[in-house]
């Protein structure tokens, strides 16, 4: 089991896409929201999982509910 980071500092647009997630909207539907491309909410996702530890989605998931957003 990976340990999930202490301090993590994210981005205004990573806490928003990460939001979105929390809310079970696709990446397609997070760009078109956000008016960005699918592949940049791909990159975010990916930073995210990143910078938190985490292995994949459903820990990004488990990781938003975890920290309040």
């Amino acid at each position: 089991m990976r340990k999930i980071k202490e301090e993590v500092v994210l981005t205004s647009r990573e806490k928003e896409v990460l939001g979105l997630i929390l809310k079970e909207f696709t990446a397609r539907e997070i760009a078109d929201k956000l008016f960005i491309a699918q592949s940049t909410v791909e990159t975010h996702r990916k930073n995210l999982i990143h910078k938190t530890g985490v292995r994949n989605t459903m820990g990004l998931v488990k990781y938003g509910v975890e920290h309040g957003f």
